[in-house]
Formats: structure tokens, sequence, C-alpha cells
């Protein structure tokens, strides 16, 4: 299984917004054949290893790391396959969370007397599928943001400026991030400040890939110069203005609801559901993630501690109101620590997660 979760990864930026999955075929105690998925409306990774193993498929073990698909949507069901390799037992990692396909493979794939096992490295399928998993339980994408900070817990001077906290170590990694998400969302204001392209650059990166460009801006400030509008990709401007004078806005606007004065963070997250976007990270500043934070949002935080300090005038992580007490405090679990370059990498996950 994990050889199938290793060739899961390779759809790390394609797949979406397609579930990552990777499948091996088993016969004698050799891998006969190998798959993963690549992209929308290309073959299942199931598929794809049946097909090289040709007719060593017959009584072998096939181990996939996603419940085989039982429904017809641009690619056959994935259970038919098997059935038609007279393969002996089925192997999957963790249910598929579509509740078209949940729970329903095993069913049929019995009724054909296929041996199924299920649950083997669930929780590996699920991390690296955790945006999937969250769109398809609750009719939300999986929250991620990202901060670069000093050492005590600063994202700017007071004047604004940041670059470069950050190591370039840091920054690469970066870039990795941005290439799994779905959308990359970001303020307004920090298009205004910045001007960040908040696009992924890395080296064969294919344009088709580039996730969708989020901008928040309730009273529509953007202007057509910003370099976030200049390059590949689609561009979507959340507003609760309708109308812009510019013409080269037209497709990009979306009226959404309002919340306290600004565009309704949960309306915005629904509708990109709907666009099945499975991942967005955030890139922005403390006021958009402090509101992220109070309402809730944030699924992950990945944070770069560069070995600095700016000052108690600086920029914080997180504008929020002030804390009475310990048990209003917002709880995350510490779920890696790594180095990049210069800098600490501090990976937190929402305390009861997805």
């Amino acid at each position: 299984m994990q050889i199938a979760l290793d060739l899961a990864k390779k759809g790390m930026h394609t797949a979406k917004p397609n579930p990552r999955v990777g499948c091996i075929v088993v016969s004698e105690n050799k891998i006969v054949g190998q798959g993963w998925h690549r992209q929308t409306g290309e073959a299942h990774a199931e598929a794809i290893a049946l097909s090289e193993a040709g007719d060593k498929a017959k009584d072998s073990t096939v181990y996939s790391t996603l419940e085989p698909c039982t429904h017809f949507g641009q690619t056959p069901p994935c259970v038919e396959a098997l059935i038609a390799a007279a393969v002996g037992k089925v192997v999957y990692a963790m249910e598929d969370p579509n509740p078209v396909v949940s729970g329903q493979s095993r069913k049929i794939l019995e009724s054909a007397e296929i041996e199924v096992i299920s649950g083997v490295l669930s929780q590996e399928s699920k991390d690296l599928n955790i945006g999937f998993h969250k769109r398809m339980k609750y009719g939300l994408p999986y929250i991620r943001t990202k901060i670069a900070a000093s050492i005590d817990g600063k994202t700017a001077l007071l004047n604004g400026k940041s670059q470069w906290i950050s190591s370039k170590q840091s920054r690469d990694d970066v870039q990795l991030w941005r290439a799994r998400s779905c959308a990359l969302v970001t303020s307004i204001d920090t298009v205004i400040a910045d001007d960040p392209s908040l696009n992924v650059r890395i080296n064969d990166f294919s344009d088709i890939d580039q996730p969708t460009r989020v901008i928040l801006d309730s009273q529509l400030r953007i202007r057509g110069d910003y370099k976030i509008l200049k390059s590949p990709g689609d561009v979507i401007v959340y507003s609760l203005q309708q109308v812009h004078n510019d013409p080269i806005f037209e497709g990009m606007i979306e009226n959404t609801n309002e919340r306290d004065g600004h565009v309704s963070l949960e309306s915005v997250f629904r509708d990109l559901a709907k666009k099945e976007i499975n991942e967005v990270m955030f890139e922005c500043g403390g006021t958009l993630n402090g509101a992220l934070l109070k309402q809730n949002f944030i699924d992950e935080i990945i944070i770069y501690l560069a070995p600095c300090i700016l000052g108690d005038q600086a920029n914080n992580m997180f504008s929020l109101p002030a804390i009475s007490a310990m048990s209003e405090r917002y709880n995350f679990n510490l779920i890696q620590v790594d180095r990049t370059g210069d800098d600490i990498r501090v990976i937190l996950r929402k305390a009861n997660p997805v």
C-alpha cells in the first residue's frame, strides 16, 4: 500500500479536482502492474494498473489507495474492470467520501466473489486527499494558511514592509504548497500593498495546472495593472459590488453575501466547493487571518519562523480581539517541525480535524 501511496503522490499537482490515487497489481509476490491518476478525464489508477498487468491480473491482489469507483463519470467504473480482470483480492486504504461511491464497491466486489480488505494506511490516504475528503463530507474546501514570521511572531514592519522575512529555501518550499492547492486566496489589501503574482513558480510546472487565484475585495478596489491578473490561470474576485467599470474584469467578479461589511467567508468557501476546489491556501495579512481564525475556518497553519526579531510595533500574525481567559484560546495540534534554510517550518492542524 505504501508503494501505491507513493504512486498517488505523482498526481499531487495534476489530479485535482479528482482525488490522488495510486494502484498496484501483485501476483506471486511481484508487482505486475501499476498506475496513478494523472488528471481529470484520464484513466483511473486501477484501470492503468490492470491494463499493464494484462492476463497476470487474474487471481492477483490489487492495492488501491482509495475505494474503487462504482459509477460512470468521464471514465467507466473501476469495479467493473476489476471483476472483468478476475482479480482475487482488492485491498484499499479508505472508503471514498463521495456519497455516490462510499461503501458500494465492497458489496459489488464481494458479490463477484472477490475478497475485499479496507483500512490499510487509511490515515495516510486521507491526508493525501484531505481537501477532497472535506469537500465531499461537508461541502467546504480544506483551508490552509501560510504565514512567514519573525521569531517574535511578526509578519511585517509597522510600515507594511515584509520582503523578505523568510529565507529563499522557505520561499521555494511555499511553491510546493501552492502547487498542490486548487486555489490561492488573498485580500485586496495584500494585493494593493505587495502586488503579488500569487502563482506557482516551479520549473516545468504546466500553466493548465496553475491554481485559481482568488481575491476578496468587498468594495471592488482591484485595478487591471496588478500582477495577480496577468499570469496564466483563472482569477475570481469576490465582492459585494457587482459591476466594475474596467471591461478586463468581465467574468472574474462573483457577487457574494455580506458579513459585517465584508464578503462572507462561508459564502465564498461554499461557492469554491461547488467549483470543485478541494484545497485552499491563504496568503494574506493579520486582519484576514484573524477573521478566518475567529470564524473557525482554518484547518491548517504553515508558519515559517525566521531567526529575527521585529519588535512589538510590527504587525501580528492574527488580528484578534483580546482574550480574557485561557479557555478562549484557539487550539491546534502540532503536526510537524522542520528546518527550511535558516528558518523553522511549523505545521499546525485544527484540534478537531476533518
